[in-house]
């Protein structure tokens, strides 16, 4: 009976933690959630298995999105951890792709010129690729590179502004289609809001804003105002520490999404 009970628990906990895959970096920190900007929780030493109970999206490290949760209750980079594919090994948390949520498609695919000018202008100008201030490599207006010298860039180094503009315009539908797979229809946002909240899920990941407060409270129908201006000045921290920056930041975006527009951009592009 002992050893029935010994290996019940033992398959249940297969089960709930998944299978366990061996740490590839020297010391890797496991946080609060998928993500570099939050709280560390513990860390695992090079060559330690951790079991992964499952995984979503969040800040991309070395070119990979992918958080694992582990046993322990946080998260730790797919990039640090030796699972053998480069994408997902088990179910994402939550039960839901990084898609889910209450969007028809037929939101603005692009954001307004206003969205785009304040995000070149807080990400700054990057003729060629180089650490941002938390050492990650990127270029551009923001662009996190996703291969060795940003080779997927498909300009010329090094970028002239217009080359940087044209790479931004590139990048941004990504993160305003992740948004809008978070948002449900009850959320009504006109140009200057989705453009932005496309700035803050630019900056802080996709991963992050699936999770937030920020979204959550718009699903429950919450008044948008309201709502960003409250949660938007929380994502002032990264490294672990506020960066003034970021403080700055979030003041714009919540400048320009309190600027009236008649023009609706979700759920429904005008």
């Amino acid at each position: 009976m002992k050893l029935f009970s010994l290996a019940l628990f033992a398959a249940l906990s297969a089960t709930s933690f998944g299978k366990s895959y061996p740490v590839t970096g020297n010391t890797v920190n496991c946080r609060s959630g998928p993500g570099t900007s939050y709280a560390v929780k513990k860390s695992y030493k090079k060559g330690q298995n951790v079991s992964i109970s499952c995984q979503t999206s969040g800040t991309s490290v070395s070119g990979n999105n992918i958080w694992d949760k582990t046993s322990d209750g946080c998260y730790v980079a797919d990039h640090y951890v030796k699972t053998g594919v480069n994408g997902y090994v088990t179910t994402k948390c939550g039960g839901s792709s990084d898609g889910g949520g209450g969007s028809s498609g037929s939101y603005c695919k692009k954001i307004n010129t206003a969205g785009v000018n304040l995000v070149a202008q807080w990400e700054g100008f990057v003729a060629s690729p180089k650490p941002d201030p938390i050492g990650l490599p990127t270029v551009g207006y923001g662009h996190l590179c996703q291969k060795k010298n940003c080779a997927e860039v498909k300009y010329k180094f090094p970028l002239s502004k217009i080359t940087a503009k044209q790479l931004l315009s590139d990048d941004l539908p990504k993160y305003t289609k992740c948004l809008a797979g978070y948002l449900n229809s009850k959320v009504k946002l006109n140009d200057n809001q989705l453009a932005a909240l496309t700035s803050w899920t630019f900056n802080v990941g996709c991963g992050n804003v699936k999770t937030s407060t920020l979204v959550k409270r718009l699903n429950k129908g919450e008044s948008p105002n309201t709502v960003a201006g409250q949660e938007l000045p929380k994502w002032r921290m990264a490294g672990g520490r506020v960066m003034q920056g970021l403080v700055n930041r979030r003041k714009a975006e919540i400048k320009l999404f309190k600027t009236a527009s008649s023009k609706q951009a979700y759920p429904k592009c005008q």
